[in-house]
């Protein structure tokens, strides 16, 4: 199951609340083709959707789809604020490299 850290979980708060989100709103999480390295994180502030998976955490919602889950389910969501730069970051033990700007990365094989 992914996990966030309490600075994300402070963050996504800020989030909705900056946004004016609407309740029952929380940070959506996915997988999409594209990137350096072959996949990448995309995020958005959304409602739950049917078939989601749910991680709250410290009045944070995070929402991630079925078809992402497996890539994600070991994950941490986790947000940087720093000299290098900030944003959510998703330390991944499902990648076996990622690039440079830290949303892009290659899965590892599934084995035979």
């Amino acid at each position: 199951m992914p996990s966030i850290t309490p600075q994300a979980a402070k963050h996504v708060r800020e989030l909705l609340q900056e946004k004016q989100a609407p309740q029952g709103h929380g940070l959506r999480l996915s997988i999409e083709q594209g990137g350096c390295a072959g996949l990448q994180y995309a995020m958005n502030l959304a409602a739950q959707q049917t078939g989601d998976t749910v991680i709250e955490s410290e009045g944070a919602s995070i929402f991630i789809d079925a078809k992402s889950l497996e890539q994600l389910s070991d994950c941490t969501i986790d947000y940087e604020d720093g000299l290098t730069g900030r944003g959510f970051r998703i330390i991944n033990p499902h990648a076996v490299r990622s690039c440079g700007c830290g949303t892009s990365f290659e899965a590892k094989k599934a084995e035979d």
